[in-house]
């Protein structure tokens, strides 16, 4: 370590693995402002803090698998809070945004823009839709970034007709809520389709369109279903779908 450096705190490394979730990969730089903020909320520089998003990137088995290193001289502490955090996703999101919010001098509701109107008053109901909404706000961030907002159909940049869409349903797979590689960035439209079992993804990421949509006369059925039967999708940058997943969405939910 060069004279002057201190070493990285585990509240920091969670809070700049909290950032690293959040941001496209190609945004992991010095001069991007949610870089720069978060050097300033942790008193670092944003090459610091750039510089540690990198050295995350380097224990990313999605970047790996594409022949991305990253930098390589990560710290044991580096690899235990990168472990435990994706280890345990539905407590370690919360807790880091709680830590987040802490630095802000702000509440996590307020932080994850969750209206007073829509929590119950008061008692562990409250805190537990809180920790539900903050989580899912979470892995709403985390996917969008992962596909750098853009539909992995479509192609749809646009984030409000963006879904973080489950391959797993929410409410069948607790220890994969918050998974990111159980979510895929889809529109609105193509979401409900995959839930519908209408659609799917195949385990080599190509799209698979139910014959129920394939029967239609209809021309907006082609032009929305028919046109990607057979397309591979826009893949992320991190955070490849699950190929078990996909699996059990094939054969689960698709109505072939």
């Amino acid at each position: 370590m060069k004279e002057g450096q201190r070493l990285w705190t585990r509240d920091e490394l969670i809070l700049a693995l909290n950032l690293y979730c959040k941001l496209p990969f190609g945004r992991l730089h010095s001069r991007n402002p949610k870089v720069i903020h978060l050097a300033q909320l942790i008193d670092r520089t944003p090459n610091s803090v750039a510089y540690k998003l990198v050295n995350f990137a380097s224990l990313d088995p999605s970047l790996q698998a594409r022949g991305i290193k990253g930098a390589s001289n990560t710290s044991i502490l580096d690899k235990e809070i990168w472990s435990e955090f994706f280890e345990a996703l539905n407590i370690s999101s919360f807790e880091s945004e709680k830590l987040l919010a802490k630095l802000e001098n702000t509440t996590v509701e307020k932080l994850n823009n969750i209206s007073e109107e829509e929590l119950p008053k008061e008692g562990k109901t409250r805190d537990q839709v809180i920790k539900a909404r903050v989580n899912q706000s979470f892995f709403r961030k985390s996917v969008l970034a992962a596909y750098n907002n853009t539909c992995c159909i479509t192609g749809i940049q646009q984030p409000e007709l963006l879904i973080a869409g489950h391959i797993r349903p929410w409410g069948m797979d607790d220890a994969n809520r918050l998974n990111i590689r159980n979510g895929i960035c889809i529109n609105a439209l193509h979401d409900k389709a995959f839930e519908a079992g209408l659609i799917t993804i195949l385990e080599d990421y190509t799209i698979q369109v139910s014959s129920i949509l394939k029967k239609s006369k209809s021309k907006e059925t082609q032009d929305y279903f028919m046109k990607h039967h057979g397309q591979s999708i826009i893949l992320p940058s991190r955070f490849l779908p699950e190929k078990t997943f996909l699996q059990y969405h094939r054969e689960a939910r698709f109505r072939p």
